[in-house]
């Protein structure tokens, strides 16, 4: 595990190198547990791994928390702060003769006006110039934890479209709670979200799940995932997107509108290749739904790239022309929804591999009728 950090840091100290980036600054959010294992907790005390571009790392750490954090000498050195300590001046400190300094793209804002008042003369960049291309490529090893993750919300949209799931006369926040709960049975360690909207509130992609109850001749959208964490202490996510009509044969007008999202998303994931502009894949599914009538009916982009964070480079949109390279993973999410009557999405996670296209998500993807 530490070697795999230690390549990890290695990468990020030779993007400071070709940066002009003197020391890197990693506090809350993801970065922290993808380069030295350890997850910081959100609170009013700082956390801050200090990377120096030529220099030994040092994680800053209350020291009501140092227990938390699993020793990786070969790492980093811990240096705990005491409740009488100022953390600011001993990160500053740390910092060295930086000039220039990176800092975590989600560490608190209050923090960063603090180090930048300790360190006038330094000049603060956002951490994600060096941490964001390296997150973004996959080796081997993630893109089986993403796999691993992928497959475990799959068995619960099976049960989902195979009526397992009760759905009639139960609320949206019930059904939620209970995806919740399968989630965590699956072998996630902590759910990211998990929306249930029905009727018209499917028409808003980041519906709420709240009181309104479940009937029959509805449409239900159910987007959900969570994150699985390893020994190593990184999490890696998954997420899920799929459609089921409640009780009777839907309409004709939401099953020609489902055959259109069904084709479009196909059609992106085939489209998503090694070499491709990542925006070149979201025309791929946009033209074909606006070639259907339905194009001011999808509101958002095709996707977002996914790994220990469930939104990260590489984003699927229109402007984005970065080709997609091997190991880049990322969600297929094409959707219409119509204002006050009906929504619907459909989305996998994709890897970009020499080889093609690889669909991490295989859970039925026509639209299922349940009775349930």
């Amino acid at each position: 595990m530490s070697t795999m950090f230690t390549a990890r840091l290695a990468r990020a100290r030779e993007k400071m190198t070709a940066d002009g980036v003197d020391v890197l600054l990693l506090s809350v959010g993801a970065d922290l547990p993808y380069f030295c294992g350890y997850e910081a907790m959100p609170l009013e005390r700082i956390t801050m791994l200090v990377v120096p571009r030529d220099g030994d790392a040092t994680l800053v750490v209350p020291g009501l928390e140092a227990s938390r954090v699993k020793p990786r000498p070969e790492l980093f050195a811990l240096r705990p702060w005491s409740e009488t300590e100022d953390p600011i001046a001993l990160i500053a400190k740390l910092m060295g003769p930086a000039s220039t300094a990176a800092v975590g793209d989600h560490m608190w804002s209050g923090f960063l006006v603090d180090l930048m008042s300790a360190r006038p003369k330094t000049e603060f960049r956002r951490a994600s110039s060096i941490t964001s291309g390296i997150r973004s490529v996959k080796d081997a090893a993630e893109i089986e934890r993403l796999r691993a993750a992928s497959r475990a919300v799959d068995v619960i949209a099976a049960r989902l479209q195979q009526g397992e799931i009760p759905l009639i006369g139960k609320t949206e926040a019930e059904v939620s709670a209970e995806l919740g709960r399968q989630i965590i049975a699956e072998g996630h360690d902590r759910v990211n979200f998990a929306i249930v909207a029905t009727g018209p509130n499917a028409a808003s992609p980041h519906h709420e799940a709240g009181s309104r109850v479940i009937a029959e001749g509805e449409a239900l959208l159910c987007d959900f995932g969570g994150t699985m964490i390893g020994d190593d202490g990184v999490g890696y996510c998954s997420d899920v997107t799929r459609c089921v009509w409640v009780g009777s044969r839907p309409d004709r007008e939401y099953l020609e509108a489902y055959a259109v999202l069904h084709e479009a998303q196909a059609a992106a994931v085939s489209a998503a290749r090694v070499g491709t502009p990542a925006q070149d894949v979201d025309r791929t599914s946009r033209e074909r739904i606006a070639a259907a009538g339905f194009g001011s009916y999808f509101i958002h982009r095709t996707g977002h790239g996914i790994g220990v964070e469930e939104h990260e480079d590489p984003y699927i949109v229109e402007g984005n022309t970065e080709p997609l390279v091997a190991g880049n993973a990322f969600s297929i999410e094409p959707g219409i929804y119509l204002p006050d009557r009906w929504g619907m999405r459909l989305e996998d996670i994709v890897v970009a591999t020499d080889a093609g296209p690889d669909s991490l998500n295989l859970v039925d993807h026509h639209l299922a009728v349940v009775e349930a």
